[in-house]
């Protein structure tokens, strides 16, 4: 009975509407975020047993995959998702900054929980598609050497669905830097 999260993102907000009415229906899974995002893209974000929400993104895929810009499903998250994407994280220092940027917001989640398991880092942010005309980031820190793992690893995940953008791994940003991401 593995807790995971799901996510469909969709070009309209039509089906992406729609999208979340058919994956509450076809499953018993929780609504997490169902919304607009830059620029007019629709995301839903749902939680549940693993099974359940695998039934609702392929019901989701299915039903309107004609609208669909991308999908996953993560069995056991990495805790500090959560934190990182409601703008809640506790991080108190930053010695080295990494920095990732995708082209959508399902890849950027994805890529997030790879890093997040590949070294020891704390998620800072992720910012979903908000305010970015549908693009992504997340930010992360450590030490130099687990950040540049986390986002070399996270760079592959985004990468195999074309969705990487850009990134950079800071050794000891300023602290006029880190007073402002904290």
């Amino acid at each position: 009975m593995t807790k995971a999260i799901g996510m469909a993102e969709y070009k309209t907000v039509s089906a992406g509407v729609q999208a979340a009415d058919a994956m509450v229906k076809a499953a018993d899974v929780t609504i997490l975020e169902a919304q607009t995002v830059c620029p007019g893209k629709y995301i839903v974000l749902i939680c549940g047993q693993l099974s359940a929400v695998n039934a609702a993104v392929e019901t989701a895929k299915t039903q309107y995959g004609a609208q669909l810009i991308g999908s996953f499903v993560l069995g056991n998250p990495h805790p500090s998702i959560f934190p990182a994407i409601y703008g809640a994280a506790a991080v108190e220092n930053i010695m080295a900054l990494g920095i990732m940027e995708t082209y959508d917001a399902v890849s950027i989640i994805v890529a997030a929980d790879a890093a997040a398991k590949t070294a020891i880092v704390e998620l800072i942010e992720l910012r979903v598609a908000r305010g970015m005309c549908g693009k992504s980031y997340l930010m992360l820190t450590g030490e130099v050497a687990a950040v540049e793992a986390a986002i070399e690893r996270a760079k592959s995940a985004a990468a195999g669905e074309g969705m990487y953008l850009d990134s950079s791994v800071i050794a000891h940003p300023d602290a006029q830097i880190r007073n402002a991401i904290l």
